[in-house]
């Protein structure tokens, strides 16, 4: 067969470099979808122990861009590599004189293609990398819900937040490393020296990272507990690096750094066994007294009635008011739900309404009853009362 025709040149390069530059890139762009889903179910495979319920889909879903943008990347260089011009072209020579002798230093074009290519190569390996820890994490987040204990839940965030780090970290030494030919233990080293005044320039970043670690040890808290601290009540929803996310009451987000947390007093309500009810029933200065105890054994019945409550309940007469005679009612819930607490809060609330209006008493409101005492002479029936 006469090859001779494939042999001419056209502007640097034979016609059977371009024809294998073609075949190569229009072959892999039509393929890559194929070869990044067989890829991922290979790696798949590797992965399955972990769960064995979870459908490759999401893990091929998870992977499929960082292994297309890898395996484009292979196709690309591949192809690029079968073209003779301009990749031997020389685009920089300078003249270096080492020890009174001339040195002729030159880069080729080649050589300024070979290391990007392989700082993307690091990057899209890096990126599969992070997608793999994505989704580790999240077989281990699922089995974590499926457990009692909240511990699980608070710590895989954490974990997989600082293998993250971790692995972005140890990528850019790579780069110094492969790409850009730099000595990394003397960088490190050399960050061991200015360490110091990093870590004087991040001190407080530092002590709300080590804030974190302290929360993971003690475990004052977890994941899904309500907490008060200073004049903050919510559930906390992440403990981070450097703070901890807490959703409040009213719904709004409040993000408290690590290092508060562990200096502060805090209170975790979720660790408590009962909620405490105290307030008065305001009753008027004309309830007699058997009307009074009578409401207060009932308030106490139907209190110990419900099957929410504690048995140590108390009813008593607690003060003489401004306006009112106060009865003290104190008991406790044993619901610690905040909702569900506020309901059995409420249908009692009623309940002693009923009890009240039963009596034939009425709750006093603040009232002053006004005397007028003339100096002079009195009007007849003495003094005015208003």
């Amino acid at each position: 067969m006469n090859t001779e025709f494939l042999e001419q040149i056209f502007f640097g390069n034979s016609l059977r470099n371009y024809l294998y530059f073609s075949a190569i890139l229009l072959l892999g762009l039509l393929l890559k979808r194929v070869f990044s889903k067989l890829l991922n179910r290979l790696m798949f495979m590797l992965f399955k122990r972990l769960e064995p319920n979870t459908e490759p889909k999401v893990f091929i879903e998870m992977l499929l861009k960082p292994v297309e943008v890898l395996i484009i990347l292979v196709i690309i260089y591949l192809s690029i590599n079968q073209l003779d011009y301009p990749l031997n072209e020389v685009i920089f020579r300078r003249t270096n004189l080492i020890n009174n002798v001339a040195t002729l230093y030159e880069l080729k074009f080649v050589q300024v293609v070979d290391k990007l290519f392989l700082l993307l190569f690091v990057i899209s390996a890096f990126w599969i990398l992070l997608r793999i820890i994505d989704f580790i994490a999240n077989v281990y987040k699922y089995k974590a819900s499926l457990t009692l204990s909240k511990s699980d839940d608070q710590m895989v965030p954490f974990i997989k937040e600082l293998s993250k780090i971790v692995t972005v970290i140890f990528a850019f030494f790579v780069v110094l490393g492969s790409v850009f030919n730099l000595n990394v233990a003397t960088i490190i080293a050399g960050l061991g020296i200015g360490g110091i005044a990093v870590a004087l320039a991040a001190q407080d970043s530092l002590q709300n990272l080590l804030g974190s670690f302290t929360i993971f040890a003690d475990k004052p808290f977890v994941v899904g507990d309500l907490i008060r601290i200073e004049n903050y009540e919510g559930t906390v929803e992440k403990v981070g690096f450097r703070s901890t996310i807490i959703r409040t009451l009213d719904k709004t987000l409040v993000i408290i750094p690590n290092k508060k947390m562990v200096d502060s007093p805090l209170e975790n309500l979720s660790l408590r066994n009962l909620r405490r009810m105290k307030f008065n029933i305001g009753l008027r200065y004309d309830t007699s007294v058997e009307v009074m105890k009578k409401i207060s054994d009932e308030v106490q019945q139907i209190v110990n009635d419900h099957p929410a409550t504690s048995d140590d309940t108390l009813v008593t007469f607690d003060s003489f008011g401004e306006s009112s005679l106060n009865i003290q009612v104190l008991y406790f819930i044993q619901i610690v739900d905040y909702n569900e607490y506020m309901r059995i809060r409420q249908d009692l609330n009623y309940k002693i309404m009923v009890i009240v209006a039963e009596n034939g008493a009425d709750f006093a409101f603040p009232s002053r009853t006004v005397f007028h005492e003339y100096v002079g002479e009195k009007p007849p029936g003495g003094a005015e009362i208003v």
